[in-house]
């Protein structure tokens, strides 16, 4: 504050002088001119600043023309404002926080100023101004690593920890790589997927073939990207980025020169793009794929040179499938006169530990069986034949095809209802909080029989939305261990993450004691009792929704599409009436997802009607 007259007004200024006080040292005499100064850059006259000062106005003047205030340049105007407001803050005595930014702030402005004077000097030039300019141009830099880099350390430890955690049956599969194309018939749930997402990953490092996923969908094939990323991370700690994933091998190849990059593609539908494409095919699920035979052409060009492999992998399905006949021989003899056609034993004895064809064509069958006495330890056999019926049982871990000509719902009937679901519904969003938006949706549910049981079944069902919409069937649920509150809680949850409009369930056993629970918090859920009659209309209209081609559900889930092959017709016990069942016994199975299905399907009206854009309230109402 300045002393006297003058501290009195500086601090009792116009009002039309709005500018912040300029501090002087608490002693007089003090350096009034540069005060006068201070206070002209900020917008005060000279009358204002003599009064203030108590100074003579003309003394005022005669330092503003003989210094030349109106002619020093903006930088000296601001350097100055900024070093009083410096001093002053460096030698206060009990500082604060704020204090201390300020101090920060105007350093930083101060070496802002020096640049900034240098640029205007002679020789300056834009480095003056930027540090990133003149770092950039003073010389060359180390390349900066790609990103995705392997380094032979990182793929030391990545191959340690691939051939260190190998089963019996993924050792045989390990020991045949070499082969140009295997063709594998597997157990279900014995790590196949996880297995050759982690084998093209290790063979892609060490021989730079690019390696191309094909599944029945791109939410499948998705799968195998999941799996390599999170196994490199796991080992390395490094996240792989991208898709197509492009990876960098960071060493030299035996010229000297950097290794080149592979690429891995994951493709469902989208197989068509692949024309283009070079390296090693991985086909997945072979036996539920729709159109075999053109995907088996794009993958036999992809893998035209003697370089790259096939490997075709699957769970069986029916007889009718177009890849059985590459299993058993007959696609080869097809195109060969009857001295060249060969025999083929596809027997179980005959592969079970791998035999090349005269085709050329490595096969393998591995049951569950096969995995557990090569050390698979992950699963209880007592367990599943508990929970499936022999017939399913046979075909999902004993690897028997199905003859489904009896099926209600035979493969033919199915394939062309199955799409990729990530490429066909731009407005379905797995991973958001509401996936559907606002879309209507239903839940068709069969529940568990017991707690400690079977499996209870949901799937979630857009219905059409107009004269040519297709029902789509956007998730399903198979919960097992839960009592009926915990299963109509389950149910609860989906009220919340979709606009549910209806929800059936079977009120069978357990069913009865959900659907009072469910309707607490839905009244309208329907409950459906079963009789001959209600299950064979429930056949009826989903046989015809499948074979007018309205409805659509994932390819990649074949789970589902072998539940509903398991439906057929049966007399019932009386001889007297025809009733359609599953291939399981009381022990619930794989056929419950095909009825939750049956029951939503069944909330539209036999003719229809609903397909016209309103909904079952609506047309009641």
């Amino acid at each position: 504050m300045l002393h006297g007259e003058a501290g009195r007004r500086l601090s009792h200024r116009p009002a039309a002088m709005d500018a912040p006080v300029i501090p002087v040292p608490e002693a007089i005499p003090y350096d009034a001119r540069r005060i006068a100064r201070a206070y002209y850059w900020r917008g005060w006259d000279v009358t204002n600043i003599a009064g203030a000062l108590n100074l003579k106005r003309s003394t005022v003047q005669s330092w503003k023309d003989r210094d030349g205030w109106d002619n020093d340049p903006v930088i000296r105007r601001v350097e100055d404002s900024c070093e009083m407001r410096l001093n002053q803050l460096i030698f206060k005595e009990d500082k604060t926080g704020k204090d201390f930014k300020e101090i920060d702030l105007l350093g930083r402005q101060i070496e802002r100023m020096a640049r900034v004077r240098r640029y205007g000097e002679p020789g300056g030039h834009e480095g003056d101004l930027n540090e990133k300019v003149a770092n950039r141009n003073a010389g060359p830099k180390k390349p900066k690593t790609p990103p995705n880099t392997i380094t032979r350390e990182d793929f030391a430890k990545i191959k340690a920890a691939f051939l260190d955690c190998l089963f019996g049956h993924q050792e045989t599969w390990w020991a045949n790589i070499s082969r140009r194309t295997r063709f594998l018939l597997k157990s279900r749930q014995i790590g196949a997927t996880f297995y050759f997402a982690r084998e093209a990953f290790i063979r892609a490092m060490e021989t730079g073939n690019n390696q191309i996923f094909i599944s029945a969908s791109r939410a499948q094939a998705n799968i195998f990207r999941q799996y390599i990323v999170e196994f490199v991370f796991e080992q390395t700690g490094k996240m792989l980025k991208g898709d197509p994933l492009i990876v960098h091998r960071g060493w030299e190849d035996e010229g000297g020169e950097p290794a080149q990059p592979v690429t891995f593609y994951f493709l469902g539908t989208n197989y068509r793009t692949a024309q283009g494409y070079h390296g090693d095919v991985y086909l997945d699920e072979v036996f539920w794929i729709y159109g075999f035979e053109q995907i088996n052409k794009v993958a036999s060009a992809i893998a035209t040179q003697a370089r790259y492999h096939k490997t075709y992998f699957s769970t069986p399905s029916t007889v009718a499938h177009e890849a059985y006949a590459m299993w058993t021989g007959e696609r080869y003899n097809r195109k060969r006169e009857r001295k060249e056609q060969i025999k083929l034993d596809t027997s179980h004895s005959a592969i079970a530990m791998g035999s090349l064809g005269p085709d050329r064509i490595w096969r393998h069958i591995v049951t569950l069986d096969d995995a557990i006495a090569g050390g698979f330890d992950l699963i209880d056999r007592d367990e599943l034949e508990l929970e499936y019926s022999q017939d399913e049982f046979d075909n999902l871990f004993l690897c028997q095809f199905v003859d489904d000509s009896q099926s209600s719902f035979p493969l033919a009937l199915l394939r062309p209802c199955m799409v990729d679901s990530w490429d066909v519904w731009k407005d379905f969003h797995p991973y958001d909080l509401m996936p559907f938006g606002e879309g209507e949706v239903w839940i068709g549910y069969d529940p568990a029989e017991s707690a400690d049981g079977d499996n209870a079944s949901c799937v979630v069902v857009a219905p059409p939305a107009g004269g040519k919409g297709k029902f789509r069937v956007l998730e399903k649920f198979q919960w097992k261990g839960k009592d009926f509150e915990a299963q109509a809680e389950e149910i609860k949850k989906l009220t919340r993450k979709y606009r549910v409009t209806e929800i059936a369930i079977d009120s069978t056993g357990m069913g009865t004691a959900v659907h009072q629970l469910v309707v607490k918090f839905f009244p309208m859920a329907r409950r459906i009792d079963y009789s001959p009659l209600v299950k064979t209309q429930m056949v009826l209209k989903a046989k015809n929704v499948f074979a007018k081609r309205r409805i659509e559900f994932d390819a990649g889930w074949s789970d589902l599409a072998a539940a509903l092959m398991s439906i057929h017709p049966q007399l019932t016990k009386g001889q007297k009436q025809l009733t359609y069942v599953a291939r399981r016994s009381e022990a619930t199975g794989h056929g419950d997802l095909a009825w939750a299905l049956l029951h939503a399907l069944y909330c539209e009206p036999m003719d229809g009607l609903i397909t016209h854009g309103k909904s079952r309230m609506e047309i009641l109402g």
